[in-house]
């Protein structure tokens, strides 16, 4: 999968579950190039979120939901994610 591609996925995904004022995805794929377990097809994202309504969970809470949404993602597409919710 293409990076613009997957980044249009995850915005979706995330806004058909979770109420966000505003969503931040950014490709951080750069910062795995050197590491041992790199995968060309895999990507690293920084995403920040703006949502009173994950704020108001606890921060493990909000996560593991994100994470639940983005399951398949995960499992195929994304190698690692900054999670960032204010």
């Amino acid at each position: 999968m293409e990076i613009n591609n997957l980044i249009e996925n995850v915005k979706k995904k995330i806004n058909n579950k979770v109420k966000c004022e505003k969503i931040s995805i950014e490709d951080k794929t750069f910062l795995h190039k050197r590491h041992k377990n790199f995968h060309p097809g895999k990507f690293h994202l920084k995403i920040t979120l703006k949502s009173s309504e994950l704020k108001s969970k606890k921060k493990i809470e909000a996560n593991k939901y994100i994470f639940s949404i983005l399951k398949q993602e995960l499992t195929d597409h994304i190698h690692s994610i900054q999670l960032f919710i204010n």
